[in-house]
């Protein structure tokens, strides 16, 4: 009998990630890295020698749980590409990226653990899958100023000054503390901001520019009230400083937005059904 050559071909079965690439753009040219973005970023794209502030998940194929991930820190540390970041495929993949983006990446072994990977960890020759939100990042100059920032402070706190040299020593420690915390206000850490800031307070605690930075960090985080009493006790310092009025505007304007929507919360859970019971009267219907 012969064939009518209408037989049917074998196809091979396709892994996940092997159908996850054939949509994913190629960003190191040999499609050894590839890149989906999920949320677009904004801005402009992460300079080389930058140091960044990333979330970051690794998974293995037909896992469904990570094998690597910093989501579970409170506050990622801040990375200097090319010399914190191991794999050459993270730090390709960063640097397509831009402030907020969120994307997944496909890495080949050339541009993760190679082809003896990482046991027991990681099986030789794997292909990994990492997600990856930007949060923020520091350019070459920006990342520079801020490491020698943090080790002026170091240097500073280890100093047993003269006593005729403290007033120099502690002026100089005023100025760093001010710079870290506008530092970390620009890489939206207010916590830290806060920290120094208040640091900062203590040697002078009328500083305008302390309790400027310190207001801001509060209002980032909507306690507004000491937001307020930073930003008057600035202002009663300096009263026509422009920055510091804008930011007791901004602070109204946050303020007022958030006890409209608590009126509005309250009034929805208060409010009276058709029957002319509330919300109240009714909840017992669901206990």
């Amino acid at each position: 009998m012969q064939s009518d050559g209408s037989e049917a071909r074998f196809v091979p079965h396709k892994s996940p990630y092997q159908r996850l690439s054939r949509w994913m753009l190629d960003i190191s040219g040999d499609r050894g890295v590839l890149k989906d973005i999920i949320r677009e970023g904004a801005g402009e794209l992460v300079t080389p020698d930058a140091s960044v502030l990333v979330k970051y998940s690794g998974y293995l194929e037909h896992m469904d749980k990570p094998f690597d991930s910093n989501c579970f820190r409170k506050t990622p540390r801040l990375m200097k590409l090319g010399e914190d970041i191991t794999l050459w495929g993270m730090e390709l993949g960063i640097l397509s990226m831009r402030r907020g983006e969120l994307a997944r990446f496909l890495f080949k072994p050339t541009y993760a653990y190679g082809a003896l990977g990482c046991p027991p960890l990681i099986p030789p020759n794997s292909t990994v899958l990492f997600e990856i939100e930007l949060l923020d990042f520091l350019d070459s100059a920006e990342s520079d100023k801020f490491c020698a920032l943090s080790a002026a402070l170091l240097l500073l706190r280890r100093r047993s000054a003269l006593p005729e040299e403290q007033h120099l020593v502690e002026a100089a420690k005023l100025l760093v503390l001010l710079n870290l915390s506008f530092t970390y206000l620009k890489l939206e850490q207010p916590t830290r901001a806060l920290h120094y800031g208040e640091q900062a307070l203590i040697i002078d605690q009328k500083n305008a520019k302390a309790l400027f930075r310190c207001g801001q960090a509060c209002l980032i985080m909507t306690e507004y009230q000491k937001a307020r009493d930073f930003l008057v006790r600035a202002q009663k310092e300096q009263p026509f400083n422009h920055d510091i009025n804008n930011e007791l505007k901004k602070l109204a304007s946050c303020y007022r937005d958030y006890t409209d929507k608590e009126k509005e919360m309250c009034h929805r859970m208060f409010a009276p059904y058709d029957n002319g019971s509330t919300v109240g009267e009714n909840s017992r219907f669901f206990n």
